[in-house]
């Protein structure tokens, strides 16, 4: 009877996925965020979006899911991440015909929006880990290793997306006190006028910790500012702080690594550069480091999920796997600046040392989601089977000249 349930649990479930992916997700800007919370916040009108938008989102990357390699997907920690996704797509689609009017459905809705943000806590660490499994069993492909990089952009990307709908939900509507005592002036996770270098100060703090600890010294913080539309004042702009602070955080985190390692127990080490930049389109905040620099054949490959130059962190059964050591921390950056159209990029000096660039959008009306959606693009993707490069590729050999070939 049990196993009659689940089968028809599975087949429904299934049903729902492919109905709700048909439908693209809705990408709302900053300035939308912004003016839902501040101005008209209203828990029924939040309540009928993403009790839609919510379903649409989950649906889209679940079908990316069981497009990849069929080893991958029955590894213990992606069936674990399936599982979670089933689970909040079933709570949600529980009040698709509840009464909005109704003061307790709001309430109980609420209340399932912060469980499935609690669940979903540990999904990247857990999908790493999927993916570890993976390698460890079947090798390294190059197919299958271009096909898991688009789809773990997408798939981080929707998370992040999802989070953030999560997010804005439960800290406007999700407790007893309408203002939040830490951040009275935030809407929700969105600071109107964040203060982008007190941001960097704070990142820079807390990794010179951890490199203080670590390496017994840390390299000093020099921060400049250059206000385009008003040079007396320090720069703010309308922005998710934790965002930020997860970008510049990881930057700072890597530029103390390859200045200690590179200097080693000298107590004289050049310090850290800051500039942060606001034009009249961007906000910028470039920073710069004299750790040695990277070559430019390693650049690209710091932005793939399955490359990291840190020691493997062992896996504790008791605890979620640690983010540190699965050389997620810059791809992972790159999303959080491309969700609102903006972007990061390395630029490095070999032998002298790296810029960091982040470029975020200074309009929070031109700071719109760019969200993944499911269709036959995104399916050819996984499809199509990747030929031979069109270009030569150079033999590390010297050719021998009295044996070339004659027309």
């Amino acid at each position: 009877m049990r196993l009659l349930r689940f089968l028809r649990s599975s087949v429904s479930i299934g049903r729902d996925i492919d109905y709700y992916s048909k439908f693209s997700p809705s990408p709302l800007s900053m300035k939308q965020f912004l003016d839902f919370g501040s101005e008209n916040a209203c828990e029924k009108t939040s309540f009928a979006f993403l009790r839609q938008e919510l379903p649409v989102r989950l649906a889209n990357i679940m079908k990316e899911i069981n497009l990849l390699p069929d080893n991958l997907l029955r590894t213990p920690s992606v069936r674990l991440v399936q599982s979670w996704y089933v689970q909040s797509l079933q709570e949600i689609l529980e009040f698709k015909d509840k009464n909005a009017d109704d003061e307790k459905v709001t309430y109980d809705f609420t209340d399932a929006v912060i469980n499935i943000r609690n669940r979903h806590n540990d999904v990247i660490p857990t999908m790493a880990q999927g993916l570890v499994e993976y390698k460890e069993t079947h090798g390294t492909d190059p197919v299958v290793s271009q096909n898991v990089q688009y789809f773990l952009d997408r798939f981080y990307m929707s998370r992040i997306s999802i989070r953030m709908l999560l997010n804005q939900h439960t800290l406007l509507f999700g407790g007893k006190v309408k203002v939040n005592p830490a951040h009275p002036k935030h809407i929700g996770s969105i600071d109107p006028h964040c203060r982008v270098s007190e941001v960097v100060k704070d990142a820079y703090e807390n990794a010179r910790n951890l490199c203080d600890r670590y390496y017994m010294n840390s390299p000093e913080l020099i921060l400049e500012e250059y206000n385009v539309k008003d040079k007396e004042k320090p720069i703010t702009m309308v922005y998710v702080p934790s965002h930020l602070y997860h970008m510049v955080f990881e930057l700072f985190k890597n530029a103390m690594r390859a200045t200690m390692e590179l200097y080693g127990d000298t107590t004289d080490h050049p310090p850290i550069r800051v500039q942060v930049g606001l034009g009249t389109e961007d906000l910028t905040v470039k920073v710069s480091d004299r750790g040695g620099g990277v070559p430019l054949r390693k650049i690209d490959r710091l932005f793939t999920y399955t490359y990291s130059t840190a020691p493997r962190p062992s896996i504790d059964g008791s605890q979620a796997p640690p983010l540190a050591g699965y050389g997620y921390g810059l791809p992972i950056s790159r999303l959080y600046a491309r969700y609102f159209q903006g972007d990061l990029k390395l630029y490095s000096l070999e032998g002298y040392g790296t810029d960091a660039v982040i470029y975020i959008r200074a309009l929070s009306t031109e700071s719109i989601e760019r969200l993944p959606v499911y269709n036959k693009s995104a399916w050819k993707h996984y499809k199509t089977i990747h030929e031979a490069d069109d270009w030569c590729v150079p033999s590390r050999e010297p050719k021998d000249m009295t044996t070339f070939r004659r027309f």
